[in-house]
Order: structure tokens, then sequence, then C-alpha cells
């Protein structure tokens, strides 16, 4: 018996949730405004909805992950993002982790 489509998006959500996180802080060690961050993130292959992309860039900073500035340019201010000492370590973290969970499912046939 298969899975409804609305489980099986949750389910890919849900391990998406994590790659997105650990994508952000990776891109963020330059600094980006949410748009660029978009198109950065876009050109190499991560598709990402400004719905998800600003809560997440919040809550990264709320918890101590990244530190913002406003910046005037091209005429506008812009919010940019960037990691901070906080971020690189939970990237490290996320990081190992990820390779390690990486290793185990290719040896599980992935």
């Amino acid at each position: 018996m298969g899975q409804a489509p609305e489980k099986l998006d949750r389910l890919v959500m849900e391990v998406r949730r994590g790659a997105l996180t650990l994508a952000v802080l990776l891109a963020l060690r330059e600094p980006h405004y949410g748009y660029s961050l978009r198109k950065s993130l876009g050109a190499k292959g991560l598709d990402i909805d400004e719905g998800t992309l600003y809560p997440l860039l919040r809550r990264l900073e709320d918890q101590g992950l990244l530190r913002s500035h406003w910046q005037q340019q091209e005429g506008r201010k812009r919010r940019f993002y960037q990691i901070d000492e906080g971020g690189e370590v939970a990237l490290a973290q996320m990081r190992a982790e990820w390779r390690g969970l990486n290793h185990v499912i290719g040896q599980l046939g992935g």
C-alpha cells in the first residue's frame, strides 16, 4: 500500500529542511541579502522560496548563528546576513553529522 502524496511531501520536506539550513550557513560565509542569497543558491541548483528563506534567516539570527546589518546598495537599503562565530561552530558540527549520515546511507545502498 502506497503513501498518500501529502505524507510523502512532508517526509521530503523534513529531509530538505535540514539541508537548507546547512546550505544557507555555508552560503553566508559571504554576506548576502535575501534576494542575492536566493539567486546564489538557485544558481547552484538549490531553489528556495521567499516564504521559506526569510523565516529561516530570522530563526538562524535569533539562534545566534548569523549577524545582520542594513546597508545601502543600488539605491535601496538591504539587510545583509553573514555567518558569525556561533554559526561557524554549528556549521562544523552539522557538516560532520551530514558527512556521517551520507556515509551510512551510502553503505545502505542509497
